[in-house]
Order: C-alpha cells, then sequence, then structure tokens
C-alpha cells in the first residue's frame, strides 16, 4: 500500500475542490470513484484527526511541538508561511485540525495542520519528507439557498432586519441597493419590505453571509420602490418597474448609520447662541468618526475653517448645484480645493469642530446660491433601461416581481441574468405602423 501521504499529494496536484462552487457542479463533474471523506480537502479516511482551539497566550510553536514537531521545522514553517499566514497572527478561540498518520511501527507523524482563521476560511500547513513544509489558504465549500422574507418596519430598517432574525449584511445591501430613493431616516412604523436574496450556508446548516439580492420592494407612506437586478452597460444595476434607474443625480443624504437631529428652517433656536436664527441645512447625529460621502459627481471649491461650521467642505454639481458638509473632524485624503470627486466617494469625517454641541454633520444645498432643503431636493435619475434591453428586461421584471407578490414555481424564477432566452413573442421586434 502506498504512502498516505503520497496518496495526498496526487489528489491534491490533481487539484483540490474550487472555493465555494456549487453542489450541483459536484454532481455534475463527480468521478465513479469511491466516496471519499474530505475535510479541508483532505481525506480524512487515511488519518486520525484531534480538533481543538488556540489557547490564551499560546502559540503555534507550542501546538506543533505537542504534536511531535521539531523547533526546527517549526523555524523554517515560519519562513515558509510569512507572506502567506504568519505564524504569529493566530488568535485564541480560533479552531485546528491535526491530521496524523502511523508508521509501520505504529509511532504517530503530524502531515497535516489545519487553522481557521474565520468561519469560512483556513490555512492548511502541511509537513512531508525530508521535513520540507507547504503552506496554503483556502475556504469552505458553501450552498446557496434562495430565500424570500417580508418585514414590517416598526422603528427602522435595521431594526426590522433584527426583529426577524435576518442576516445584517442584508440591512446594508438594501440601503446600498435604495440610497438613492428611499429616504431612511424618514421611516416612519408601517413602512415594509420584501425582499429575494441568495444566503450561504456551510454545511446547510451555518450561515456565513449573503449573495445576490434578486428583487426586492420597499413600501414608505404608501408608495412602493421596486428593485428589479438587470445587466445594462457592462454590469448589473437595480432598476424601477418602469425601467428608469434606482440610481439618481444625488444620494439621499451623505452618511448612513445615523438621525436627524435638526432640520431645514429660518427660526431655530440655536443650542449655543440661544437666539432664532436660520438654520438652512440638515443636521445628522452621527458618532465622531463617521463617514461621509459626496452626493453627487462634482469639484471641491473650498476647504477650511468655516467659523461657526467649523471644519467645512464645499462642492459643486452641475445644474448649478452646491453641497456643504459642516463640522468635520477631518478630511479624506486627497481631498483638497479643485478636487474631482465622485458620487459615493469619501470626503471626510463626522466631528463637533467649531460652534457645536456634539458630534453631528450640517449639510447644506444651494441651488444657484439659495439655499434649498437638503430633504426635498428633485433629483434626475440616470439612463433608464435603454430600447434594445426593453424585451428582456421586462422578461426578467414580470417573474422577479411576480415571485415577490406571490409564489411562482422554481422554474419560472430568474436565476441568472446573463444569456436570458426570452420567449419568442417577449424576443420580436417591435414595429411601429403609421396610419
Amino acid at each position: 500500500m502506498k504512502n498516505p501521504r503520497t496518496l495526498l499529494c496526487a489528489l491534491l496536484l490533481l487539484g483540490a475542490a474550487a472555493c465555494g462552487r456549487n453542489a450541483e457542479t459536484d454532481n455534475d463533474n463527480a468521478e465513479t470513484t469511491e466516496p471519499r471523506n474530505l475535510l479541508y480537502g483532505i481525506d480524512a479516511d487515511n488519518y486520525r484527526t484531534e480538533t481543538g482551539e488556540v489557547g490564551s497566550g499560546e502559540t503555534m510553536g507550542g501546538i506543533l511541538n505537542r504534536f511531535g514537531v521539531s523547533a526546527a521545522v517549526v523555524d523554517r514553517l515560519d519562513k515558509t508561511s510569512r507572506e502567506i499566514f504568519p505564524l504569529r497572527n493566530i488568535r485564541a478561540g480560533h479552531k485546528y485540525t491535526a491530521f496524523i498518520h502511523e508508521d509501520s511501527l505504529y509511532a504517530p507523524h503530524l502531515d497535516w495542520l489545519v487553522y481557521e482563521t474565520s468561519v469560512t476560511d483556513y490555512v492548511v500547513f502541511g509537513f512531508h519528507n525530508q521535513d520540507s513544509v507547504s503552506v496554503r489558504k483556502d475556504c469552505k465549500e458553501y450552498t446557496l439557498r434562495r430565500t424570500k422574507k417580508s418585514a414590517v418596519i416598526n422603528s427602522s430598517l435595521w431594526g426590522a432586519i433584527m426583529e426577524q432574525e435576518l442576516p445584517f449584511a442584508l440591512a446594508a445591501e438594501m440601503e446600498d441597493i435604495y440610497q438613492w430613493t428611499v429616504d431612511f431616516f424618514g421611516i416612519q412604523k408601517g413602512d415594509s419590505f420584501t425582499v429575494i436574496y441568495d444566503e450561504r450556508f456551510i454545511d446547510d446548516t451555518v450561515s456565513v453571509g449573503i449573495g445576490r439580492i434578486w428583487g426586492a420592494k420597499f413600501v414608505q407612506s404608501g408608495k412602493e420602490f421596486y428593485a428589479i437586478p438587470f445587466r445594462q452597460g457592462g454590469k448589473i444595476q437595480y432598476w424601477e418597474a418602469d425601467g428608469g434607474s434606482l440610481r439618481k443625480q444625488m444620494l439621499k443624504a451623505p452618511l448612513k448609520y445615523s438621525r436627524i437631529s435638526s432640520r431645514f428652517t429660518y427660526a431655530r433656536k440655536h443650542p449655543i447662541y440661544k437666539v432664532y436664527r436660520p438654520h438652512t441645512g440638515v443636521d445628522y447625529a452621527a458618532p465622531k468618526g463617521t463617514p461621509v460621502h459626496a452626493v453627487a459627481d462634482g469639484v471641491v471649491i473650498f476647504k477650511g475653517w468655516g467659523g461657526g461650521g467649523g471644519n467645512t467642505l464645499k462642492i459643486k454639481h452641475p445644474g448649478n448645484l452646491q453641497t456643504g458638509y459642516l463640522h468635520l473632524s477631518g478630511y479624506a485624503k486627497g481631498i483638497s480645493k479643485g478636487t474631482r470627486v465622485s458620487q459615493g466617494q469619501l470626503i471626510g469625517y463626522v466631528g463637533s469642530t467649531g460652534a457645536s454641541t456634539g458630534p453631528h454633520l450640517d449639510y447644506r444645498v444651494w441651488k444657484n446660491g439659495t439655499p434649498i432643503d437638503p430633504l426635498k431636493i428633485p433629483s434626475e435619475p440616470a439612463e433608464p433601461i435603454s430600447k434594445e434591453n426593453r424585451a428582456g428586461f421586462e422578461f426578467v421584471r414580470d417573474r422577479i416581481m411576480a415571485e415577490l407578490n406571490g409564489d411562482v414555481k422554481p422554474e419560472e424564477r430568474i436565476t441568472q441574468l446573463d444569456s436570458l432566452t426570452l420567449p419568442e413573442a417577449a424576443a420580436a421586434p417591435i414595429t411601429e405602423t403609421q396610419e
């Protein structure tokens, strides 16, 4: 019988399973060989395995020494792994698994030690003949589970996500999709959403994040906002039901995860000066250091001290629009007068400089030099679905909306957005007739 290590090396050279491959692909490509008990890409049937957790203050050298690995080999492994995973980076509480074989005299030898860097990722340390070592990073296979969830909001989107025990990443993804359209600072009790998404699972039980969002419907103050994925211009974006882009000229707000502490008014009692005076902006209360982003493409026309506004940035945008960001604690790297910025670009951080009682962002907008309420800015959408893509978009839209609003057969679901095969009626070109 061949040495188990030789067999294993041959198997690895033939190719280990790719990270995150689909279970269906595994079945399609499976060879008619005897089943193997693969663990971290290693045939565990050839080994005795031992698992443990890194203890407080424990080192990789100490763990390996317990399995009979000499100090010289540990030193060789340390040098080999520096560019891949430095041994000093192991952390208490993380799991490791040792793969041990016994020689003809029943003496144990460590062939592999796997250290889990996260719930999905791991590092494999190999110990081979003539004391040679190897190091490789890999990640666990996962399966995708298509899920549809609905929720009524009682306080906030994040609150609803937590109440329904949905993946936290879902809130961030939905905020990114709807950041031009839905006023997340104006959410009221009774607003709701429905979303279809892929959730990643390891061993079919442990959730490790989400994949693509296949569609969403957000209801705010009785108005429905659909998000339909479709590829146009070489990338997948989200579109309204009528084919308009969800992306608008300006973001709804320049930061996330905050609350409005003061609104646009011409008669606000100043919290410091105690007199009534105009406040032609919106105050977003947020922790110091919260990232602030440009709401639209433009050019920085002012960076510096703004008196009571403290550290201030002003950006000029197309359409005779100008935005201001006051009380910043600091500016993003590379931001200076004359810098061109793009929508969503990091420009600074929330602070409390100037005349301020606490950390917040005073956000202002001017149109032709006149202050306007940032919460009431009309914003033109980006380019809509093109005429040549209309049939394909409507094919996707109708099926996504049907799934959002009810139950559809699995074969009627949209599961990929490339190489769509349209029904002949939908694919037929539209001809115009003159009367």
